[in-house]
């Protein structure tokens, strides 16, 4: 909507808006949304610092991620109020989250006791390798019928249970009852709704599905699961569905946001369940993918949680209210997908700025052969091979760096590939077009990669911002909120741009044997045991 159609509508003609807070691994955004007709009325992102403190590690500054929210709330409001739309009109909050990311704080000062451990991390390897050594049959799968994950770096209760042992704050804080754990949006909401005057300490299931310590069954924490990890359920949040009034928000009022005190934050959703309310999946069966920092395919399988054989994990989609049945999907997870951009860009230097990426590989059209398996934190779906690492293969004295570029883009087709054809071979139904959106959907090289990869065409929405509108959605629908209506009839019709494949399914059958081919040589790299190579006795 552009400035001048805004100033001269009438304020009072918009009716209730519904905001959103999506807190993202790379970027937090605020954005504003219509709630009679879902459009996107205003946002402000900022971009979140990511720490590399030590190979593998992986950590954000949890006042930094709070003071990007206050900050993204005041341009946002800013913004609004120079579109003439009255900011009063907001009637909820949604947040959504990166998820699995892990935060301890004193309760009592309100201060973070350690960085934020983000998903990504791999320090809880060697943890992740003990627990797996004291099952029975070293079992990954060992808790998966309770949790529906395998026990892996990537979820929350190791990096809890590393905090706790190797974090002396963390450790004291514990044994004199002032510690509480939460991932983004507990942090987020408890910050939000007052802190240590009053601060609302809760998740919502979708988040706590992605710890280990959450019965996927009971829909609540398992004191079995916090003993196997030796966790103090004191400590956890207070687990509530994902559309409800969790709290107030309490904002300071010389900010420019003050007016959003007293607004209820009513929605909260993992930014992949939130994506796949915003992509209106509702149906047992529908499916999306999101290509953000990883890639994450999610597919509605209904009211009763149904387990992979071919290493997806089952998760909660979501509770959209109190009294309302859980449902559950099917999860193929992607560690890096645009996270190779910004390696390409911040590691290498071979881009200043990801459409950059896009015209490279453009120039050249082809990987020439050359393919890149970037398992920096491990492989997760369908592998869940902590040990992999990334690697570069089939490098000739032809090969440049936009053969890297489109070999980049390829791999996150390839990646997708090998989640969508795991969820085909586990509920026998072959997906017959894919849903996308997140942020490399921008990217239109990499649309028609991805539809030339799977054979099948790739439909995204003109409005790209899914994950804030799920949690709009959530927000806008929850009980004493009930600004915005879910029923199918009421769902507003999605304008999208849909991707043909055009290349021959036999030349797309060759490029995946081959990319399979490069994941093997991938594979057990980083291996804690130690490496006999016939001359151990060398340094």
């Amino acid at each position: 909507m552009n400035g001048t159609m805004a100033a001269s509508s009438n304020r009072i003609m918009l009716g209730p808006l519904v905001a959103a807070i999506d807190q993202g691994t790379s970027s937090t955004r605020f954005l504003v949304f219509n709630a009679k007709t879902a459009e996107l009325l205003s946002h402000h992102q900022v971009e979140i610092k990511q720490s590399f403190p030590k190979e593998g590690w992986v950590e954000e500054d949890p006042k930094e991620i709070l003071q990007s929210v206050y900050e993204c709330m005041d341009r946002t409001c800013e913004k609004l109020t120079q579109l003439n739309i009255d900011i009063s009109n907001i009637k909820a909050i949604g947040v959504t989250n990166q998820r699995e990311t892990t935060l301890v704080w004193d309760k009592e000062t309100g201060e973070p006791l350690y960085n934020a451990i983000v998903w990504l991390d791999l320090r809880t390897q060697s943890t992740v390798e003990r627990l797996i050594n004291k099952t029975p049959g070293r079992n990954k799968n060992h808790l998966k019928h309770k949790t529906g994950l395998p026990i892996s770096t990537y979820f929350s209760a190791v990096k809890l249970r590393w905090l706790m042992d190797n974090v002396e704050k963390v450790h004291e804080a514990v044994l004199s009852h002032r510690a509480m754990f939460g991932t983004v949006d507990s942090w987020l909401i408890w910050c939000l709704t007052g802190g240590k005057k009053g601060g609302v300490h809760c998740t919502d299931v979708t988040n706590a599905s992605r710890t280990m310590l959450f019965n996927i069954h009971t829909m609540d924490w398992d004191p079995e699961l916090c003993k196997y990890f030796d966790i103090p359920m004191e400590i956890l949040p207070k687990v509530r569905s994902s559309s409800e009034i969790y709290g107030l928000m309490k904002i300071s009022s010389n900010l420019k946001s003050g007016p959003l005190t007293g607004v209820p934050i009513s929605g909260c959703l993992g930014d992949q369940s939130a994506a796949l309310v915003g992509q209106m999946c509702f149906k047992d069966g529908q499916a999306k993918n999101t290509y953000g920092t990883g890639c994450f395919l999610l597919k509605n399988v209904g009211t009763k949680p149904v387990m992979s054989d071919h290493g997806l994990l089952t998760t909660i989609a979501y509770k959209l209210g109190r009294d309302k049945p859980a449902c559950y999907a099917l999860e193929g997870s992607v560690a890096i997908a645009g996270a190779v951009v910004r390696w390409l860009k911040d590691n290498l230097g071979i881009i200043q700025t990801s459409t950059e990426l896009e015209e490279l590989a453009a120039d050249v059209g082809t990987s020439y052969g050359c393919y890149f398996v970037p398992a920096f934190s491990g492989l997760y779906a369908p592998y869940w091979e902590p040990s992999a690492r990334g690697i570069i293969c089939g490098l000739t004295q032809f090969t440049n760096r936009s053969h890297l570029a489109f070999a980049a883009l390829e791999a996150v087709c390839f990646q997708t590939r090998e989640i969508l054809d795991a969820m085909n071979q586990d509920s026998g139904i072959h997906l017959s077009q894919l849903q996308v959106d997140g942020g490399m959907t921008s990217n239109r090289l990499l649309m028609q990669l991805q539809a030339d990869i799977l054979c099948i065409p790739v439909v995204k929405p003109s409005m790209p911002e899914t994950t804030a509108l799920g949690a709009a959605m959530a927000a806008g629908a929850a009980e004493g909120v009930s600004v915005w209506s879910l029923n199918p009839e009421d769902l507003t019709e999605v304008t999208s741009e849909k991707f043909e494949p055009q290349i021959n399914p036999e030349e797309s059958e060759l490029r995946y044997a081959r990319w399979k081919k490069a994941v093997q040589r991938a594979m057990n790299w980083e291996t804690t045991e130690p490496v006999n190579n016939g001359n151990a006795g060398q340094k």
